[in-house]
Formats: C-alpha cells, sequence, structure tokens
C-alpha cells in the first residue's frame, strides 16, 4: 500500500476533523505534512487574499457544516474567538518534532485552537502546548524559530504549489490529489488499491 500525505494547515477546521478521523487509521502509512494556505491563497488572480474571503452565505454555511461534523465525531468544538486563525507558528514548530510524534502534536495544537479556543500564534500558549505534550518546549521553539526552518516550510508551500495543492486539507497518494476531509476516505481508498 501507499503511504499518504496529509497537507494541512492549523487555521482550517476541515483539515483538524481529518487530523481527528487519521489519528484512528490503523492501516495507511501517513507523511504529515504542515503547512500555510496563504501564500497559495494570494496567487489567486481574482482574489489576492491569503484568507478565503468567502460571501456572508458561504461563511454561515461553513460554520454550521462544521459544528455538524464535530458533533458527529464527538469532538469538542469550541469556535475561535479569533478566526480564522493564524496557523504559521503551529506548522513551524510542527515540522521540527519528531516524525513519529508529529501527528500527536498537530492534534494537541488543532484542540487548543478548536476546543480549549487558545491563540495558537502566541509562543506562550505553543510552548504550553509543547510542555503538555512531553516535549523539551524550548528546544522545540528555538529549533522551531530558526531561519532553516522557515526556509524550508517555504520550500513545502512550493512542493504543495508544485502537486497542484490549493486548499487544505490536502491527501496525495503518488502524485494523485484528493482535496476536503470529504475526500479523505477516497483517499485512504486510494492508498489502499487505486481504481483507475
Amino acid at each position: 500500500m501507499a503511504t499518504m500525505q496529509f497537507w494541512y494547515d492549523f487555521a482550517s477546521p476541515y483539515a483538524w476533523l481529518a487530523a481527528e478521523r487519521l489519528a484512528v487509521n490503523t492501516d495507511i502509512a501517513v507523511e504529515w505534512i504542515p503547512f500555510v494556505i496563504g501564500p497559495i491563497l494570494r496567487l489567486r488572480p481574482d482574489n489576492p487574499s491569503p484568507l478565503q474571503n468567502a460571501p456572508p452565505a458561504q461563511r454561515n454555511y461553513r460554520r454550521r457544516d462544521v459544528e455538524r461534523l464535530a458533533a458527529k465525531q464527538g469532538l469538542g468544538l469550541r469556535w475561535p474567538s479569533t478566526y480564522p486563525r493564524n496557523g504559521l507558528l503551529g506548522a513551524r514548530v510542527s515540522r521540527v518534532v519528531p516524525v513519529g510524534r508529529r501527528a500527536d502534536l498537530t492534534l494537541a495544537i488543532y484542540r487548543a485552537s478548536f476546543v480549549e479556543d487558545r491563540e495558537i500564534a502566541e509562543l506562550d500558549v505553543i510552548k504550553d502546548v509543547l510542555e503538555r505534550a512531553g516535549f523539551d518546549a524550548q528546544a522545540i521553539l528555538t529549533a522551531a524559530l530558526a531561519d532553516g526552518n522557515r526556509k524550508a516550510l517555504v520550500a513545502d508551500v512550493d512542493r504543495a504549489i508544485a502537486l497542484g495543492i490549493f486548499g487544505a486539507p490536502s491527501f496525495v497518494v503518488d502524485g494523485e490529489l484528493f482535496w476536503g476531509n470529504d475526500r479523505l476516505d477516497l483517499a485512504l481508498e486510494w492508498a489502499r488499491r487505486p481504481w483507475l
């Protein structure tokens, strides 16, 4: 079976929902890849904003949709008082933890944002999340804030663009792109056995 890449941005509630579902996946190897979607959204010629900027009806729908999905998954959603949150620090921190612990930290950061309503762009919040997850917070933050890691995150965004990624969450299996929480099951099926 193929390894599936899971590309996620900490601002996305749909990526959080997908991360929670992937955490209980037992048969497919998953490469967790944090990135920031803002630079990709800025490439839109008609709306070069780093935000979604959906019209009011669509914003209302998305909010209710996430509420329904979180309830269906048994997750204690508490909408962030600031939304969308800046996920840059979370992405930088997640990149430098050992790959085998990345999923655990990713979930801890998402839960801090979407369950506890904590501001994940703040160093003190991320430091606390790291400590509660059993990491050497100071060492991780030092590595996360290093210039080399910043450049590596930029390179990951460039790699996402090269893969055709335009939103989060995205799943890539053997070059095949699946976008959105609602495509996670199809991506997992494709990883087990492609049908084309």
